[in-house]
């Protein structure tokens, strides 16, 4: 049976990396929520008002992701999803629809310190090398970090979830 494999993790974690080895080791369809974003919406971005507007087409995105996933995994195609949910509440929405889908979920939780986090930002927004879908401005970083929520204990129950050290240690 195919799988979702969801990677989740603050800013900077090394998430767009993983999930390029990851669905290449899988032969999957990833889908990076960033990428939909910037090559969506970037042109219409507002100077005021930007939380509000992001967080909506977030949700329209999210939502063709899902339909995306459905369809992939009902014949057979592996899925990677690297589409935020640095919250406990937009993962538990998820995993309600992954497990009254029926699906095989995998969950990859990534993580490193903030200041090597912002570190990797600031090079990556420099370089816009081969992870690079949009600049993350230092305001933009810092409130991701503050909102990203790891799993705790309930939500990693009876769940299959790794925990991924990128810190190059």
């Amino acid at each position: 049976m195919a799988r979702i494999h969801l990677i989740i993790g603050p800013v900077g974690a090394g998430k767009s990396t993983f999930a390029q080895r990851l669905y290449r080791d899988h032969a999957a369809l990833r889908l990076n929520l960033d990428e939909w974003m910037a090559r969506l919406f970037r042109p219409d971005r507002p100077d005021t008002g930007i939380i509000e507007w992001y967080h909506e087409r977030t949700a329209r995105c999210i939502e063709q992701i899902w339909s995306l996933t459905r369809s992939s995994i009902d014949v057979g195609t592996n899925v990677v999803l690297e589409i935020g949910l640095i919250r406990r509440r937009d993962r538990e929405r998820l995993y309600k629809r992954v497990d009254a889908a029926g699906y095989e979920l995998t969950v990859y939780v990534l993580d490193a310190p903030r200041e090597l986090r912002r570190e990797r930002v600031e090079q990556r927004n420099h370089e816009k090398g081969e992870t690079f879908s949009m600049v993350v401005p230092p305001d933009m970083f810092e409130l991701a970090s503050d909102m990203w929520e790891p799993p705790e204990e309930p939500e990693r129950s009876g769940r299959d979830m790794r925990f991924i050290d990128t810190t190059g240690g």
